[in-house]
């Protein structure tokens, strides 16, 4: 049995920063950070790796493991791309008494917080406003007019469940919300 198994979940709408902040976080080697590296039936994009990125599965190998009770949280996203967390990475980085943190959407976010609620610390990484994502999703570069506003009223959405998380941070200013990120999670874990 491990002593301080800590969870920290980064959920957030796309476009936010989330998986930026992440990077910055798990730099910090004071707060014991491991990556969870999630699972999912979609391609891989191009230099996404098997196993660094993701867990790349087929959709019916995906359905195997829900079958099996292989995750700890995994949804259909889309029709037929599912993503999950597997059991055997959250017992492979306790194993390495390591704190995981996840980098989830919200709906991944608030499964989490519900299955480890003594053990995490959910953090919901909010836009300063929705014109302020918008911007951000375009000037990614990744976007069609029809896959950005998908986006924008998934984004809406997903807003009104920021008050499931136990923290919030604006990323208004990126330096501002990395700090405000590492000391909610150093203040969970000390």
């Amino acid at each position: 049995m491990h002593k301080k198994e800590k969870i920290i979940i980064i959920s957030a709408p796309s476009g936010s920063g989330k998986t930026t902040i992440v990077k910055e976080v798990m730099k910090d080697t004071n707060l014991n950070l491991m990556f969870s590296v999630s699972a999912t039936s979609r391609a891989p994009r191009k230099n996404e790796q098997n196993g660094k990125d993701y867990f790349f599965l087929s959709v019916d190998e995906f359905n195997e493991k829900i079958k099996n009770n292989k995750f700890a949280e995994w949804e259909e996203v889309y029709t037929n791309q599912f993503y999950g967390t597997l059991k055997e990475e959250i017992s492979r980085i306790w194993d390495l008494n390591k704190n995981i943190i996840f980098d989830v959407d919200v709906k991944g976010g608030i499964n989490l917080k519900k299955k480890f609620p003594e053990k995490s610390l959910s953090i919901f990484i909010k836009p300063p406003s929705i014109n302020e994502l918008k911007n951000r999703l375009i000037n990614r570069g990744t976007e069609t007019e029809t896959s950005l506003n998908n986006r924008i009223e998934k984004a809406k959405f997903e807003l009104s469940f920021e008050n499931e998380f136990d923290q919030i941070v604006v990323n208004d200013n990126l330096e501002t919300a990395i700090k405000q990120t590492i000391n909610f999670i150093y203040n969970f874990i000390k």
